[in-house]
């Protein structure tokens, strides 16, 4: 269930409470980047980024309606943010279909992203600009040893635990040490195999998260399994 106060409007809390499903569409963060440019003209995002027409969309996930510093919000969108809005993945789905069905009166003029698709793509994108993983749950749990088709020869890299603890601090950040999972999955005690399986999933986009795609990404074979190495037996 999206959050939002008790004193959001019944109505805004039935249309967000009718989209709980949503999530089921996995975002493509690249594809995202270029349907973002139908955004760009009014909002920035990235390094560097500033308040334009509208205000810069870095770590928006979470934060409350209005709630940016330095930029002149409209009065509807100040009583959103008073009455509870906080941009999840829901409402953020819900504000980019159609602004002014979440909050009459804003001054976004923006007609919307009618598809599904473009606008999972798109918080996926905005997605990578966030602090805060919580908003985009793990997909499912991590793949077997044996459900994969990857090159032997990646499995059978020795991964260097000391060099993965080294790498860890990017994991951990998020992921618990002591194997604690509230809300986020431990990576603590896996197995090095199904560490890389998982990983791996991610880095050629089979696993829909698109923080962990980014991730992966920027991991090379050997940092992979180092990391693998580390989390298996972490002293």
């Amino acid at each position: 269930m999206p959050r939002f106060s008790k004193l959001l409007p019944l109505a805004l809390v039935a249309l967000l409470a009718a989209r709980a499903s949503f999530g089921e569409v996995a975002g493509d963060p690249e594809r995202g980047a270029v349907v973002f440019a139908k955004c760009g003209g009014c909002h920035q995002v990235g390094e560097g980024a500033k308040n334009r027409i509208g205000p810069h969309l870095n770590g928006v996930f979470g934060r409350m309606a209005a709630e940016l510093e330095g930029f002149p919000y409209s009065k509807s969108i100040k009583r959103a943010g008073a009455d509870g809005l906080i941009w999840t993945r829901e409402t953020l789905d819900a504000y980019i279909e159609n602004p002014r069905v979440l909050v009459s009166g804003t001054r976004m003029s923006f007609r919307g992203l009618k598809k599904e698709q473009d606008r999972a793509d798109v918080l996926a994108y905005l997605r990578t600009f966030s602090d805060d993983p919580s908003n985009i749950p793990e997909a499912e749990p991590t793949a077997l040893g044996t459900d994969h088709d990857l090159d032997p020869a990646i499995l059978a890299i020795q991964g260097d635990p000391e060099y993965g603890e080294y790498l860890s601090n990017e994991c951990t950040t998020c992921h618990q040490t002591d194997g604690a999972d509230e809300g986020i999955p431990s990576i603590t005690l896996w197995p090095e195999e199904d560490f890389v399986v998982a990983m791996h999933a991610y880095k050629r986009k089979l696993r829909p998260h698109p923080v962990m795609q980014m991730m992966a990404g920027r991991l090379s074979d050997e940092e992979i399994a180092a990391l693998a190495a580390y989390f298996a037996k972490p002293e």
